[in-house]
C-alpha cells in the first residue's frame, strides 16, 4: 500500500495543518474581527477546494447524492462553521497554546460519540489513551 493510500499518512498531515491553522489564524486576526476572519477563510477554502476539484476532476453530479447523505452533510457543515466560530473567537481573546489544546478535546468528544452513537468499540489501552489526551489538553492549556 502506497503512503498516501493510508489512513494515518492523512492524519499526521491533518494534524500538521491544523498546527499550522492555529499559529497563522492567531497572527491574522490580530487586526480584524474573528467572525469576518472565518467568513475570509471559509472563502479561500471554497476556491481551493473547487480547483482541487476541478484539476482532478472529482466533481459529482449532485442528483447522484441521497437525501440523508445531504441532511448528515448539511449537519456536519454546521457543526464546523460553528467549531470554526468558536475557535477563531477563543484565538482572538486567548493564547494559541492554550486553545488549541481544548479544542483538541474533541478527541475526545469523538470517541465518546463514536462509541455511544456509531457502535464502535475502543479496547482498554484505547480507552486509556482518549483520557490522558483528555488531561494532556487540559495540563497543556492551564496557567
Amino acid at each position: 500500500m502506497s503512503l498516501s493510500a493510508s489512513w494515518q499518512f492523512w492524519a499526521v498531515l491533518s494534524a500538521l495543518f491544523a498546527a499550522l491553522t492555529a499559529i497563522f489564524a492567531k497572527v491574522g486576526i490580530e487586526n480584524v474581527n474573528s467572525d469576518f476572519a472565518t467568513f475570509i477563510r471559509t472563502v479561500i477554502i471554497l476556491v481551493t477546494l473547487a480547483l482541487i476539484l476541478l484539476a482532478t476532476g472529482q466533481f459529482q453530479s449532485p442528483n447522484t447524492i441521497s437525501g440523508r447523505t445531504y441532511f448528515f452533510l448539511l449537519l456536519s457543515g454546521l457543526a464546523t462553521g460553528a467549531s470554526w466560530i468558536c475557535y477563531f473567537r477563543a484565538l482572538k481573546i486567548g493564547q494559541a497554546a492554550q486553545v488549541a489544546p481544548i479544542d483538541k478535546l474533541s478527541v475526545v468528544l469523538v470517541a465518546l460519540f463514536g462509541v455511544a452513537f456509531l457502535g464502535e468499540r475502543l479496547s482498554a489501552p484505547n480507552w486509556l489513551g482518549v483520557a490522558l489526551i483528555a488531561v494532556g489538553a487540559v495540563l497543556v492549556a492551564y496557567r
